[in-house]
């Protein structure tokens, strides 16, 4: 999707979201070849701060993985960027798709190069809009409000992990019904570290092992949500080749402010109710005091990169103390020797894993190590 709308104009008339039974999900995606993504990126920040929490799935995307993705992260509307003239072939799939995956009520929007002589095609296919260059970006955002409807159980008999997606979106809302079956996963492990260090990177890692291991899994991936529009811009997922791993890992982006992790013991016993035994989240970038993920898990990695400060820093750093297992990612980069004898010295026996999360390197000793 396109538009010529200059954002900072739009924005402080554009969040209108709280009469809405709750905040607008939106999966953007790209399918097919096209490579670029500048214009899509600017459209998920303009939503983001129009109080929209924004799912980007990146680029290079199939109709499976927007429908695999559209039915995990149980979004209001897809909205679907289409630049390379394909739209006639790759939409209908996309639709075909998300009723093989059990949600063929998600709308989907289609925005980008459009000829006028394909709009009815696609509108007959079972588009819900069609957005051609130049549309207002007021009109986009209204359009992704208009698909926004309370949150109510799935019909008996829904794919399992559409009907697992709409009760975590219950639980998160706090309208889960009393009595919802639970059962909490063999295993629950956390990763944590501050912002930059590359734990999706890693969490992507992991869940490609795992897969390549023959289990399945899932993920709750969080990100902050702004404390003043009620925004959010859930971009963790894209770090999992989901053209590769398909449906064999369960993804759930959710947005929090701080640490609320008041729906996180309900969404744990979901999860593990809906047949999965392993469990992995990732939490919001952790600053020195961001600790409470240790409530919630069998065990903790904390993640951390080269440059996070000398060894005071480390012996004042609150969330250094809540860990199971030390990762010293990006152990490429100069100064990964200096991190690890640093950690050393405030591991107390701990293990201590390097890693490369862009290179897969350590990811299997790290996989062995939390799962054991």
């Amino acid at each position: 999707m396109r538009s010529t709308a200059e954002p900072t104009t739009s924005i402080p008339k554009l969040d209108r979201c709280g009469d809405l039974p709750h905040r607008p999900r939106v999966l953007l995606g790209k399918m097919g070849l096209d490579g670029h993504d500048r214009g899509v990126k600017l459209i998920a920040r303009v939503m983001r701060d129009a109080g929209i929490h924004v799912v980007y799935s990146g680029l290079w995307q199939t109709p499976r993985s927007l429908a695999i993705g559209a039915r995990d992260e149980d979004v209001d509307c897809v909205a679907a960027s289409m630049m390379s003239n394909s739209h006639l072939v790759l939409v209908p799939r996309l639709l075909a798709e998300l009723k093989s995956v059990g949600r063929s009520d998600i709308p989907v929007n289609v925005g980008g190069i459009i000829p006028q002589s394909d709009v009815q095609s696609l509108l007959d296919a079972g588009v819900a809009r069609v957005y051609h260059t130049g549309t207002g970006m007021e009109e986009i955002i209204d359009s992704v409000r208009a698909t926004v409807r309370p949150y109510a159980a799935l019909a008996a008999g829904a794919v399992r992990e559409a009907t697992l997606s709409r009760q975590i979106s219950m639980a998160h809302a706090g309208t889960l019904p009393a009595g919802t079956a639970m059962r909490r996963p063999a295993r629950v492990v956390g990763i944590t570290g501050s912002p930059g260090a590359g734990k999706s990177t890693l969490v992507a890692a992991m869940a490609n092992e795992a897969v390549r291991r023959g289990r399945r899994i899932a993920v709750v991936a969080f990100d902050p949500m702004s404390p003043i529009t009620g925004g959010a811009l859930l971009g963790d997922r894209l770090r999992v080749d989901f053209n590769a791993v398909d449906d064999k890992v369960f993804y759930r982006s959710l947005a929090i402010v701080g640490e609320d992790y008041r729906s996180l013991p309900d969404i744990i016993g979901l999860i593990g109710a809906a047949g999965f035994d392993t469990l992995i989240i990732e939490t919001v970038g952790a600053g020195q005091n961001d600790v409470a993920i240790r409530q919630h898990v069998d065990r903790t990695a904390v993640v951390v990169v080269p440059g996070m400060g000398d060894s005071v820093q480390m012996d004042k750093a609150g969330i250094l103390e809540i860990a199971d297992l030390f990762v010293a990612n990006k152990a490429d980069h100069a100064g990964e020797a200096k991190l690890v004898r640093e950690l050393l010295d405030v591991a107390s026996g701990r293990k201590i894993i390097e890693t490369i999360a862009t290179e897969g390197k350590g990811v299997v000793e790290l996989l062995d190590a939390l799962l054991d």
